[in-house]
Formats: structure tokens, sequence, C-alpha cells
């Protein structure tokens, strides 16, 4: 009987696997969601209009941009690219990753084709999607904290200095 209970147990998913340990409230995880679909649209925009030249860097620019406005309509938006079989494993995935390891991703991968092709259109069509990735760096650092148990680690910290001065102090006058 034992046997029978056991893939039910394992069934269940751990608690601990939600992403609702990384401390963003629902609020922030929707901007960010919604800075990542605007991301993306601009991506791709201004990607197809980076195609639209005979300058190879800018193709290839452009060509990445698109790239990354794919992936961040999979990420962030899974219900828009429904014909995709993968698209919710994707996303499902990319919920788990941390808040800081999404912004590192989604920076890098709006400075490339920057860096490949500085131009205007490379340079507005991935600032949201960087815009992106600085909202999740920011949900990374964490809650701010209230003035109270800040002023009480400040107390607590001066009472260490000045047990360490008067230590050295006596210890000096010995």
């Amino acid at each position: 009987m034992s046997s029978q209970e056991d893939p039910f147990q394992q069934a269940t998913p751990a608690p601990a696997a939600s992403s609702g340990d990384d401390g963003m409230t629902w609020w922030y995880k929707w901007l960010c969601r919604i800075a990542g679909v605007i991301g993306g649209v601009s991506c791709a925009l201004a990607g197809l209009w980076n195609c639209v030249t005979i300058n190879p860097l800018n193709i290839a620019a452009g060509v990445w941009m698109m790239l990354n406005a794919f992936i961040l309509f999979l990420c962030e938006a899974p219900f828009c690219c429904q014909f995709i079989e993968f698209a919710n494993a994707v996303s499902a995935r990319a919920d788990k990753l941390r808040p800081w390891q999404k912004a590192a991703f989604y920076c890098g991968m709006a400075v490339f084709p920057v860096i490949l092709s500085l131009t205007l259109t490379t340079l507005l069509g991935n600032a949201i999607a960087f815009a992106t990735g600085v909202l999740y760096g920011l949900s990374a650092l964490g809650k701010k904290g209230d003035a109270i148990s800040y002023a009480r680690i400040q107390q607590q910290q001066k009472q260490v200095d000045e047990e360490k001065l008067t230590g050295t102090l006596e210890g000096q006058a010995l």
C-alpha cells in the first residue's frame, strides 16, 4: 500500500520550488513582465527596421534584436507563442531563475546588438529590454528595510566599536 502512496507524493511539487520566495510583490512581477513584453515589441520593430539596410553589421544587429524579442516573449509571455510546443516549459524554467540571473541575461542580450552596431535604432530598440533587466536587478537587491531596524543595527555597531576602543585603550594603559 505504501508503494501506491509514493507516486502521489512524488507528483506533488515541493513548496520551495515555487517562485514566490524571491521577495517580489505581485505588482512588481507584473511590472517586470509587462516591461519584458514591451521590450520584446520594441526589439522586434527596431530589429526589423535595422534589417532594411545594406550594412552587414546592421543586419546582424537587427537579427539579434529579433532573436531577443523572441526570447523575451518566450520567457515573459508564453501565451504569445502558443504555436511553439516548448514555450510553457521554457517559461517555467525562466520563472525558476533568480532575479539577478534574469537581470544579467536580459541586460547582456540587450547590450550585444548595441556593440555590433551603435545606431539610434539599436539604442532605442534595446532600451526597454535593458530596462527589464534593470527592473529584475533592482528586485534582486531586496526590499528596503525600515528605519527602526537600521537604527537598532547602528546602535549595536556603536556599542561594539566603543567596546573595541575601550579595550585597546585599557590594554595600552597597562
